[in-house]
């Protein structure tokens, strides 16, 4: 990377911190009945309170005992679903679930019936490596727009061929060309509006995807994007969806090749009774991107 490329903003992350934040996520998640303090989540998560809550809070833009303080009155809302008067004194607090504000901005250009065939021959992919608000991960792009997303499993150079590997399985014929700046610019693209406005002023604020797939998995994936302004969606009410209510499990399939990861928002698809289920890049990834956009809907509420 230059030394002329702009710094992360202050909430993205590396591995070794998303991690953190992903342990302290998951320790509340759980333990928020029994009201844990500040100093036993840091604990938790091996730092002293004032380094978490520093790390927390800019990860986050609130503090840990506020992230709490959602996490319990989106539960007891959740537990009180027969009782509309509070259902609407928690609308009012603005808890009313996550809000991904960007979703329908996000539009798909797939690859024509010869690129899919050619894997990408022809095509040049400029990639690279930037932190982000969920850790490391690897971008790349055509002229056309974002056509790969992925993150890392770790920070070191075994972690970083990996995901080129996975990269090169995906476009194997296309020309790649690595340009960290370029990675960092679609990140900042990508988080930073969510982070510091909870909004997008202009549909030009999100960048365009480029994908490669099959008919049915495009059709999974743009039914993800018109379904992702919903805090959380089954595999049924993907497949009703796009017509094909018997079709759970190939919506399945189709979810879990999704190559764009987030901007995609498989993250938001749970099993019916509510369990997060699984995740390409990691379950505490994922439980930890749907906590991060309720804070920002609470935000946005507000």
């Amino acid at each position: 990377m230059s030394k002329t490329t702009p710094l992360p903003p202050k909430n993205f992350v590396g591995h070794r911190d998303f991690q953190r934040i992903a342990r302290a996520i998951a320790f509340v998640d759980k333990e928020f009945r029994q009201q844990p303090k500040v100093a036993a989540i840091a604990r938790h998560v091996g730092l002293s309170e004032y380094h978490f809550s520093r790390l927390f809070h800019r990860w986050a833009g609130i503090s840990p005992k506020q992230y709490l303080q959602v996490v319990t009155a989106r539960q007891a809302r959740a537990a009180l679903q027969e009782e509309p008067s509070l259902l609407d004194a928690a609308a009012a607090l603005g808890l009313s679930g996550t809000s991904r504000l960007h979703d329908l901005m996000v539009s798909i250009e797939a690859a024509t019936p010869a690129e899919v065939r050619a894997k990408g021959a022809g095509i040049t992919l400029q990639f690279g490596f930037s932190d982000s608000p969920f850790g490391r991960m690897l971008v790349a792009a055509s002229r056309r727009g974002v056509a790969f997303l992925s993150f890392l499993d770790g920070d070191d150079g075994k972690a970083e061929r990996a995901a080129v590997e996975d990269l090169r399985q995906h476009w194997s014929a296309a020309q790649l060309q690595r340009d960290d700046a370029v990675a960092l610019r679609y990140a900042r693209q990508i988080f930073t509006p969510l982070a510091a406005n909870n909004t997008r002023t202009a549909k030009s604020a999100a960048p365009s995807l480029n994908v490669i797939g099959t008919p049915f998995q495009l059709r999974v994936w743009k039914a993800l994007l018109q379904l992702g302004s919903r805090p959380s969606v089954t595999y049924r009410d993907v497949a009703q969806q796009i017509g094909m209510p018997r079709a759970a499990r190939a919506v399945g399939n189709a979810v879990g090749a999704n190559p764009v990861g987030f901007l995609i928002p498989c993250h938001h698809v749970l099993r019916s009774g509510g369990a997060l289920g699984g995740y390409r890049w990691g379950v505490e990834r994922k439980r930890t991107m749907l906590a991060w956009e309720g804070v920002l809907g609470v935000a946005a509420a507000n």
